[in-house]
């Protein structure tokens, strides 16, 4: 008897709630703290615990507003930016095949720079033109990968690479002077070095090349569920956010050269 009444006592904040209050308590307790979707989601099932219980008669955060979750948009290269920063890099210069090549292949594929860094000599086939590629979760797809990089890729590949295999080299595709693979940190400072050199304003970083691909992509006329199989992207949510660069872009040209935009 003692146990059935503890069950059904329940503490009066219970039952006086209302999505109101939840939202004043929130602010006390977590001041600096921004609520996020996981947060509401946790009261939401709390309460709804109660309720099934009979614990309390109503719901208070049925009507609980959850907050707005803000999409960021992703910044891009335009195709002339792209173009210019890739005919920037010396190919005679040292290392200048192997970076040409990667920055190449990291626009032409789209590849992540930690897929970019663990992609093998026999995860490509050079007659189909195609990279195999493991991505998140263990994934693997098949991804394209466009003529001008193969070429930059086939002179590397002949020329530098042999010079740079040690006999602790694995057979990662591109490789420090060392004979490791490349980390991810190289790789983004190589990006960087060449970006700085080639006189662009704009932040460049490996994951910017990843965007502009994508949104190149579209802006020729690309299905949006191949684009998102080619990123490797598990939901078409993820990939959904470049038709939003897509519409920006196309706003920004209405707005320069319609004579009443």
């Amino acid at each position: 008897m003692v146990h059935s009444q503890q069950e059904n006592r329940s503490s009066p904040c219970c039952h006086s709630a209302s999505p109101q209050r939840i939202s004043c308590h929130a602010k006390t307790r977590w001041p600096f703290r921004v609520v996020d979707q996981a947060d509401c989601g946790c009261v939401e099932d709390f309460f709804r615990f109660l309720a099934g219980k009979g614990t309390i008669e109503r719901d208070p955060a049925e009507a609980l507003a959850l907050p707005r979750i803000e999409r960021y948009l992703p910044e891009t290269l335009n195709e002339l930016q792209v173009e210019q920063f890739l005919e920037s890099i010396d190919t005679k210069a040292v290392h200048g095949l192997r970076d040409r090549a990667m920055i190449e292949f990291l626009y032409a594929s789209g590849l992540r720079i930690s897929e970019l860094a663990n992609t093998r000599l026999e995860n490509f086939n050079f007659e189909e033109r195609v990279v195999r590629v493991t991505g998140k979760g263990n994934k693997t797809r098949l991804v394209p990968v466009g003529r001008k990089a193969c070429e930059a890729l086939a002179a590397y590949l002949s020329t530098e690479r042999p010079k740079f295999v040690k006999r602790h080299s694995a057979s990662e595709i591109f490789l420090s002077e060392r004979g490791s693979k490349l980390t991810t940190a190289r790789i983004w400072q190589i990006v960087k070095k060449h970006a700085e050199r080639a006189g662009l304003e704009k932040n460049i970083y490996p994951h910017l090349l990843r965007h502009s691909f994508a949104t190149h992509l579209l802006g020729n006329g690309a299905d949006l569920r191949i684009i998102q199989e080619m990123l490797g992207h598990a939901d078409i949510s993820t990939t959904q956010v470049y038709t939003h660069v897509d519409q920006q872009r196309l706003k920004a040209v209405h707005r320069q050269f319609h004579p009443r935009a």
